[in-house]
């Protein structure tokens, strides 16, 4: 799908100057004698929920949490962030789902495309469609228009409903699109005029059918495996296909999560990553619904900050990328404070502290607490592997690190982190729901992930052929590498169709070297790739293409550094990298990289179109 240039933007954070640590009375204990006494952790499964279908959900949590606050955005932004109750959610989706199946005359096999940024527009159409008003298909709001018309054309959409911000790009391709029979400008009164109507019109036609007795949609009936959601792929390693998805997949998710992680409904969920992927507009949308938790949407990834501070979340799904950045600022301004040493230390003092069950680490590190909203309880990184040292410092100040680990295709969770069982550096184990089996293992136990699970798709959109490819007994062939360790625990190394295969057979995988490359200060990003210098060279040279952390190397080396200067810094810190490698593996050539990397909307380097530039 679309090549979208995410840049993460330039965190600030104030010196942390960790003052009044010795007034705590717990850093005074004997630790070393406490660290000794360690007991060991319950590592007992939560009682997993049951849930069949999403819009079992919805009727639950919209009647129990009725008076409680659900979204939480802020629509002007130089106003304050307005609270959505769950009662206000459960009446705008059955008017919304009765304005569309009755006054419009929808029926429960239309797509709708869903298109548009994190918002309470969008968290309302989506619900529509899953209890019963049409297939939702949520689409990349970062869509050229070409590729916004093929996804139109591609899913039969007959109904289109866009955000204010998407209306000039909807203009531009509602021409070519005569199969939409209409086209839905949320947060719009607009009548009916040609094909254009205004969200809530719609939704006050079906509100005046509801309080005249109407009750069709919600008595509409969800069968658990009924196609209700098309997903487009990202696109990583090869064109997008459509992922059918059914309501049994998505509650499954909910089901599983609820094994694995303790969630109340005093959670506060940070909404950042985009809703049309299933990572959060499962994870981060259905999940905190499901056990009466409230949103906060983020206004844009310039506004983190703030945000987190205004909205003060205790939950925040991430990607790799996002988590790292985070903790490169937030430690270079403990450096800048002069407090390395400090906090280092009092890392130590708090870990051994923790294992006999006194926990102070909220009190020591309140100032960090207080730079991400001072009340985050955990952070979710997934969808591509993180440095194993960045996991273990989110865990060390005391926020619970969990990874998860899935494909669009898996609806997406196969694997998660337990809260009780902790393991930084691995995916997780596989969730309640599935089975996953390292397929034809090397000597290093390394093989092909293979998935069986009660939340895989139930197939590839109007291509069995792909499907087949990929499904062979129930098992998804997920293309990534992985082993398992005695426990279950799953740890990835690589993607399949990545790997780097020597003259001699020997397998590399670019992402082990990219982890190890991505610890290096002067790299801020990077992409491995075997590069063939000439013609008929049958050896594949391994490249490092970087793009250089300007900011850390003005300070660390001066301004003004020549290209030249540039490269031999950071080939110099390649060399280093290269001796705790096996020779194979060792980088043998460096490309630095002035533009930004072309990613997914959850910031993965599209590799082929990276390298398709050398073609």
């Amino acid at each position: 799908m679309r090549i979208i240039n995410l840049k993460i933007p330039n965190f600030k954070f104030p010196k942390i100057k960790m003052k009044g640590i010795e007034n705590i009375p717990e850093v005074n204990i004997d630790y070393e004698k406490l660290e000794k006494e360690t007991e060991k952790k319950d590592k007992k499964q939560y009682k997993p929920t049951e849930y069949k279908t999403i819009k079992e959900i919805f009727e639950r949590s919209t009647e129990i949490y009725s008076n409680k606050e659900f979204i939480i955005e802020k629509f002007n932004p130089k106003g304050d962030f307005e609270y959505i109750s769950y009662k206000k959610f459960r009446e705008d989706v059955i008017n919304l789902g009765t304005g569309l199946t009755k006054a419009f005359n929808l029926n429960n096999n239309e797509r709708i495309v869903i298109i548009g940024e994190n918002t309470y527009g969008w968290y309302v159409s989506y619900m529509t469609a899953l209890c019963g008003a049409g297939i939702a298909v949520p689409v990349d709001k970062e869509l050229p228009a070409n590729e916004l018309e093929n996804v139109i054309n591609r899913s039969k959409a007959t109904v289109v409903i866009y955000s204010p911000k998407k209306k000039d790009i909807i203009k531009k391709v509602q021409d070519n699109l005569p199969s939409v029979k209409y086209f839905v400008q949320m947060y719009s009164d607009d009548k009916l005029m040609g094909r254009d109507i205004g969200l809530n019109t719609i939704i006050s036609e079906g509100k005046k059918l509801v309080e005249s007795g109407d009750d069709s949609y919600i008595k509409i009936k969800i069968d658990p495996e009924e196609f209700k959601v098309l997903i487009f792929t990202s696109g990583t390693t090869s064109q997008s296909k459509g992922v059918m998805i059914c309501n049994r997949n998505l509650a499954e998710n909910i089901n599983a999560v609820s094994a694995y992680v303790k969630l109340y409904e005093t959670d506060r969920f940070f909404s950042v990553l985009p809703l049309h992927h299933t990572y959060e507009s499962t994870i981060g949308f259905l999940l905190p619904m499901a056990v009466g938790s409230s949103i906060a949407v983020c206004q844009g990834l310039k506004y983190i900050v703030p945000n987190l501070k205004e909205t003060k979340p205790t939950a925040m799904l991430a990607v790799p990328l996002l988590v790292e950045n985070l903790y490169k600022k937030i430690n270079s301004s403990i450096e800048k404070g002069g407090k390395t040493g400090l906090v280092n230390s009092m890392i130590h003092v708090t870990n051994a502290l923790k294992t006999v069950g006194i926990d102070i680490k909220k009190k020591v590190f309140a100032e960090i607490y207080e730079n991400l909203g001072g009340n985050l309880r955990f952070i979710v990184s997934a969808a591509a592997p993180i440095d194993a040292k960045v996991g273990k410092w989110v865990q060390d100040i005391g926020i619970m690190f969990l990874q998860g680990y899935g494909l669009t295709e898996t609806a997406p969770i196969a694997a998660l982190t337990p809260e009780y069982d902790t393991r930084v550096g691995s995916a997780g184990k596989p969730v309640i729901c599935a089975d996953i089996k390292i397929n034809n293992p090397n000597e290093n136990g390394e093989g092909e992930v293979w998935i069986k699970s009660k939340t895989l798709m139930l197939g590839y959109y109007e291509n069995e052929e792909a499907t087949n490819e990929v499904v062979k007994d129930g098992w998804f062939n997920s293309g990534d590498i992985a082993y398992m360790d005695d426990d279950g625990f799953l740890y990835i190394t690589g993607r399949s169709k990545n790997v780097i295969v020597t003259q001699n057979g020997k397998n590399i995988y670019p992402e082990e070297i990219e982890l190890m490359l991505g610890k290096v200060e002067e790299i801020k990003e990077c992409m491995v790739y075997g590069k063939q210098l000439k013609e008929n060279d049958k050896e594949l040279t391994i490249t490092a293409r970087v793009i250089p952390d300007h900011e850390k190397m003005e300070e660390k080396y001066g301004k003004d550094l020549t290209d030249e200067k540039i490269h031999e810094i950071i080939w110099e810190q390649i060399k280093t990298v290269n001796r705790k490698l096996t020779s194979y593996k060792a980088i043998k050539r460096l490309e630095i990289k002035k533009d930004e990397f072309e990613k997914t909307t959850t910031m993965k380097i599209k590799r082929f179109e990276e390298l398709k530039k050398d073609s």
